[in-house]
């Protein structure tokens, strides 16, 4: 397993814009498939976005899909959430999560995820 740490969170206005990060500790970091989550209290974990370890496949929630862009950089061993015209609705406790997968192999299912990070907070004002 690699280490996540993710960065990047805030407070952010309605239609606003913020990328998030996910640094990751270990070079293995290249053979992992990333997925970005998010939980708000008193609601379960949901899925965001999720990318093949080559960055070629990805797949977005539907209520994220035009707004948000997931990538991964091997070399810099990070990967990131690029989430562009932010509604409130989009407050939450964003997590990254990774784990070892084979080519164009990805997920949704939080449960295929081994590594997670912490969470860093993204609230969206109104």
């Amino acid at each position: 397993q690699v280490q996540l740490a993710e960065s990047g969170g805030g407070l952010v206005q309605a239609g606003g814009s913020l990328t998030l990060s996910c640094a990751a500790s270990g070079r293995t970091f290249i053979n992992y498939y990333m997925g970005w989550f998010r939980q708000v209290p008193g609601k379960e974990r949901e899925f965001v976005a999720s990318i093949s370890r080559g960055g070629t496949r990805t797949s977005y929630a539907d209520s994220v899909k035009g707004r948000f862009t997931i990538s991964k950089d091997n070399a810099r061993v990070t990967g990131y959430l690029r989430m562009d015209n932010l509604k409130p609705e989009d407050t939450a406790l964003y997590y990254c999560a990774g784990a070892a997968g084979d080519g164009y192999y990805t997920s949704n299912n939080e449960a295929d995820f081994d590594s997670w990070g912490q969470g860093t907070q993204v609230t969206v004002s109104s």
